[in-house]
């Protein structure tokens, strides 16, 4: 009568001694003997080919879902911001609903809208990636695209983009971590598969090449340095003065004028935050550039853009300014609101 040998393999595999030897195997799961262990090999090889065929193929129909364009959202030019519930309307309006709605799309290919969207991409992938719908998450990333693709040809903003990119795949490292917490919205490889498509953009963003316009015309060197300090005032990033000042030896000189470093302090920052973080030089002046990006660590930089989104406080409509909305004001420009990408997110926070 056969007996059950020391179960050294998986369970449900077992040794069995016959009346010949050692010589037969147990599939304990259908209770029947295998009379050769390579052809129970055989047949396990064949059921992890198959399990390995179905996972690369459900893999492969995910990462099409992720390149799949199509848009849901309906671009329009304005949206009714309603909180809560009337005998009109049912329910509220959220994030991921106002962005699928209004038209960031074509908002990018604006060079006074750009700053701003780039700016509302960031502040969602830092805190508010997991409160979009998978619609909304979707959209998100097909409007990130088209906005490296944009940088990438333009060949402009481009230090903005690779801080747009690394806030997002840091935020994303965290979020696929925690997948089974419904902290993400989708399948698990179509995340890495766009976190694999985040490191390539920031490969082709790294390896982007500036070079020399081929004419040969008036530089900015050759202009009067009234006209060079003038220019350099109407910067309002530092990092983008130092940039300058790295152009030229002339520039450099100018770059360092303290007098521009300490309106760039003054513009951005507050006199309780300046005094707070005063730095003194070696000749015992005020040390104002050293100042300014000690401030930038500390405190929040001011926001500039060119356009903004606006909310109508009569009819709580957003738009983007300069669109006209159907308001039933008598002036409706005296209601309307501009606001900042942060404000944008808080106004969905109920």
């Amino acid at each position: 009568m056969p007996f059950l040998g020391q179960d050294w393999r998986s369970p449900g595999q077992s040794w069995v001694k016959t009346a010949d030897g050692w010589k037969r195997f147990l599939d304990e799961k259908s209770g029947t003997f295998v009379s050769d262990l390579s052809s129970y090999c055989n047949k396990e090889n064949l059921f992890n080919s198959l399990n390995y065929d179905v996972a690369a193929k459900k893999r492969k129909k995910d990462i099409q879902n992720s390149k799949t364009k199509t848009q849901y959202f309906h671009q329009e030019k304005w949206i009714y911001v309603h909180k809560g519930s009337t005998k009109e309307r049912h329910g509220y309006c959220t994030l991921g609903e106002a962005f699928n709605r209004l038209d960031f799309s074509t908002a990018i290919l604006d060079s006074r809208r750009f700053n701003y969207v780039v700016r509302l991409l960031e502040l969602i992938a830092k805190s508010q990636l997991t409160s979009l719908s998978g619609i909304a998450q979707k959209n998100f990333m097909n409007i990130l695209e088209k906005v490296v693709l944009k940088v990438l040809e333009d060949q402009q903003n481009i230090r903005l983009i690779r801080e747009l990119l690394q806030t997002l795949y840091t935020s994303l490292c965290t979020l696929v971590q925690r997948v089974g917490k419904s902290v993400l919205v989708g399948n698990i490889n179509m995340w890495v598969y766009r976190m694999e498509t985040i490191l390539h953009w920031q490969q082709q963003l790294n390896s982007i090449q500036i070079s020399r316009p081929a004419f040969k015309g008036l530089t900015i060197t050759d202009l009067p340095v009234c006209l060079q300090l003038n220019i350099m005032q109407r910067l309002s990033d530092g990092r983008d003065l130092v940039s300058l000042g790295q152009a030229a030896p002339d520039l450099h000189v100018l770059s360092e004028d303290r007098l521009l470093w300490k309106r760039l302090c003054q513009y951005h920052f507050s006199e309780r935050q300046i005094r707070k973080r005063l730095i003194l030089s070696d000749k015992g002046q005020l040390d104002w550039k050293k100042m300014y990006f000690k401030l930038v660590r500390c405190y929040p930089r001011r926001e500039q853009y060119g356009v903004t989104l606006q909310l109508c406080k009569h009819c709580h409509i957003l738009s983007w300014k300069g669109t006209d909305h159907p308001c039933t004001a008598n002036n409706p420009e005296s209601c309307s609101v501009s606001l900042s990408p942060q404000d944008f997110i808080n106004l969905f926070k109920f």
